[in-house]
């Protein structure tokens, strides 16, 4: 009886007309306290219980030990900011504001600190950094955020925005803007029981910039040595209300970003905004409602060939620059769309209620003409094909948690108790034409061309899909123990419509249930050691290479490591072992690049190493070692068992540093510079084509001086010419150039 009831209001959901559905849905995330930290503790309106067991569990359950005289004013929550670079709380693995050094699983979490110190210009930047993680999977591409976890493909349904999910299929991808993330938070290995269809590698789960009780004003300003430029702004802080009103405050983060690239012919032009609000009627009470429009106008990426990009063809090399399309025909477009909210009222001392909510829209056109392979290598003549993708696509998400702290005994609990709901629908349209272009010389291109495509679309599909969740989850805390226990079963129903008259064409429904449990034992010396087990389930929405909707995914894995954060030592360090296997993996089709098929089962077995450090007032420490050995364990084509995906490397090693002078005459300078190790991987299915590793160095440079701050950040120090990496043969990508950003920014 539960599925058909929850089915039917995520279909109402999704489906319901945008412009009604914007006024009540939204975004949103999991936290246990409010996103909005007061200067003083309010006082709560009703009348006052002796030795509440809220504020005692709190306490007891997510810090057994008591605080180090370095956290002594600080008050950190899930959803506010780091000190430093070292945050010591994150939601992202439980849902509840939980320790890091308590939760039986790896996680990361890069602040709004490291952010602004590497000066990433896009998501996946802000990732190379991190243990377990690729970024930047297709190198220098201005379209798409990319990214592998543990060896694994988890941009398009590992993507989170507090706490909920932006999945994408087709082209229909998101873009979320570095200025306006307080956080990032890295949560590897399968996550399905609390979020519901995810990747099983592990997700990314970016927190908002939020209101707060402090005035702020910041403006800031920048250009590249490509002639991009951006001016962004960040204003908020308290309104004035009377005392019967409660207490409101406000947040805008925008921005404009305009110019080119590496690539000819190939700008970058992003046009951000995103207005939010939090009102506190009383102590126990928080509503924040999140608004974001976007606009991004730039160009497809190239698809060039292994030999002229690898490896040497005749005439020796493709040049960066190169752009392999025709500006007065290629066009990547996207406008997207966001409005949630996030609700938390706490019942009693120990019982919390929070609903999140968002409804995300984006409309993508994609046109141009594509790469694909040599026509004749000796004569530098590169073959084509003519493509256009249009996407429109709605998701909704909303999500309702109840939190309830107990005690049985000595055992303490903080059970969580969750219901959500998913929508997503696409329209889905694509079409190529292969042999009507004439290819295009790559030291001598000429433009001009526009030869519209002909004949009927591959693909003119509406997809449907409505999930429904429900989940449970018990934190028991015995002693130094913590043992996690958490339960969930969703309900799915997907289908594939034809466009032209909505008829049915295809329709599958699943159900499943997946698990976790996680044990760590923390030490009075800070030492933690931690074991997890995880069963995910992903109910994929898409088409394979033979138009057929996808099979669900499911997942399962083995973790084993230990947690270190030394007494009286800001910072700390992680080891984690694991064994992962994921079954039913979208991979690309080796005779199409278009299109994807499902293998049997790829396994990922690898050792992850991260140190994060706050190690002086003046200096700030990552760094990251990651090997892992992923291969294709089961396929119906057995000369695959055993091989390694395209597109993967196996090894990664990153450090970043940052030193500022906080005395003296150099008091307000500072300096820093990271080193990023991308470890080699293959160009094709069968192992034979490699892609070199290579070793690239970042550089940062910056000055305070009473509210001002200037900085100079370079990428690719050396100015490498590599390939970052390649789908198959003909399909190979440039690795960023080296960039330089200057910027100079103003607070009050």
């Amino acid at each position: 009886m539960l599925r058909p009831a929850v089915l039917a209001t995520a279909s109402a959901w999704v489906l319901m007309p945008q412009a009604s559905l914007a006024q009540t849905s939204g975004q949103g995330g999991a936290q246990s306290l409010p996103p909005v930290t007061i200067a003083a503790p309010e006082q709560r309106r009703r009348a006052p219980a002796p030795a509440p067991r809220r504020a005692q569990s709190q306490a007891q359950t997510v810090n057994s030990k008591p605080q180090l005289a370095r956290n002594i004013g600080v008050v950190e929550t899930p959803r506010g900011s780091v000190q430093g670079y070292v945050a010591r709380r994150s939601s992202s693995g439980t849902k509840t504001n939980t320790p890091i050094m308590e939760t039986p699983q790896a996680v990361s979490v890069i602040g709004a600190d490291q952010i602004r110190d590497q000066k990433p210009n896009k998501l996946d930047e802000v990732l190379r950094y991190t243990a377990g993680v690729r970024a930047g999977t297709f190198g220098a591409d201005t379209r798409n955020d990319w990214w592998l976890i543990r060896g694994f493909k988890s941009d398009d349904v590992g993507l989170f925005l507090d706490g909920m999910q932006l999945f994408y299929t087709s082209y229909a991808s998101w873009k979320l803007q570095p200025s306006n993330m307080e956080r990032v938070e890295v949560l590897r290995g399968p996550s399905a029981v609390l979020y519901g269809g995810s990747s099983p590698s592990g997700i990314v789960n970016v927190i908002s910039k939020m209101p707060r009780a402090e005035p702020i004003c910041y403006i800031e300003t920048g250009v590249n040595n490509f002639g991009n430029a951006y001016l962004g702004f960040d204003v908020g802080g308290p309104v004035a209300t009377s005392p019967a009103n409660g207490k409101l405050f406000y947040r805008v983060v925008g921005q404009v970003q305009n110019g080119g690239t590496q690539v000819n012919f190939t700008p970058d032009n992003n046009y951000f905004i995103a207005p939010s609000f939090t009102w506190k009627p009383d102590a126990d009470t928080s509503f924040t409602v999140l608004a974001s429009a976007s606009k991004q106008d730039t160009r497809g990426i190239n698809f060039l060939p292994y030999q002229g990009t690898v490896t040497n063809a005749p005439f020796g090399k493709i040049p960066t620059s190169f752009f392999a399309g025709d500006p007065n025909v290629d066009r990547f477009a996207r406008e997207q769309e966001m409005l949630g909210y996030q609700f938390e009222r706490n019942l009693t001392d120990d019982l919390t209620f929070r609903q999140n909510a968002r409804f995300a829209h984006i409309d993508l056109t994609y046109r141009g003409f594509v790469g694909n392979g040599w026509d004749n290598i000796n004569a530098a003549t590169l073959g084509r094909y003519n493509w256009y993708a249009k996407n429109t696509a709605n998701q909704a998400d909303l999500d309702n948690q109840l939190e309830y702290g107990f005690d049985t005994g000595p055992v303490k609990h903080t059970m969580l108790f969750g219901v959500d709901l998913k929508g997503y629908q696409i329209d889905d349209y694509q079409a190529f034409n292969f042999g009507t272009l004439p290819p295009i010389n790559v030291f001598n291109p000429t433009y001009g061309l526009d030869i519209p495509l002909a004949g009927a679309p591959f693909r003119n599909f509406l997809l449907t899909q409505k999930q429904a969740g429900t989940y449970v989850q018990d934190q028991m805390k015995l002693g130094n123990f913590t043992l996690v226990l958490s339960g969930r079963n969703d309900w799915v129903e997907t289908s594939q419509a034809a466009r032209g008259t909505g008829a049915t064409m295809a329709q599958r429904d699943d159900s499943r249930f997946s698990g976790r449990a996680g044990l760590i034992y923390n030490f009075d010396n800070g030492i933690a050691p931690f074991v997890s087990y995880a069963t995910s389930y992903n109910p994929i929405i898409g088409l394979n290479a033979q138009n057929r909707l996808f099979l669900p995914e499911t997942g399962r894995q083995a973790e084993i490591g230990v947690k270190v954060a030394p007494n009286e030592f800001d910072g700390y360090f992680t080891a984690a072992v694991f064994d992962l296997k994921r079954q039913n993996v979208a991979t690309t089709d080796p005779s199409n690049a278009l299109l994807q098929n499902q293998t049997g089962e790829v396994t990922s077995r690898g050792i992850e190493l991260e140190a994060v450090a706050n190690a002086t007032r003046e200096l700030k420490l990552i760094g990251a070692f990651t090997t892992y050995h992923l291969f294709t364990s089961r396929d119906l084509d057995r000369s695959l068992i055993g091989k390694t995906p395209t597109n993967t490397p196996e090894m990664l090693i990153s450090g970043w540093a940052d030193y500022t002078f906080k005395d003296g005459p150099l008091e307000g300078f500072g300096f820093g510079g990271g080193v990023r190790y991308v470890g080699s991987s293959w160009a094709d299915t069968a192992n034979t084509l490699e892609v070199p590793a290579v070793v690239l160095g970042d550089l940062a440079l910056h000055y305070e001086w009473q509210n001002w701050r200037t900085a100079l950040n370079v990428i690719n120090l050396t100015d490498k010419i590599y390939v970052a990496s390649c789908a198959s043969a003909s399909s190979c990508f440039y690795g960023d150039r080296r960039r330089v950003t200057a910027s100079v920014s103003y607070k009050w």
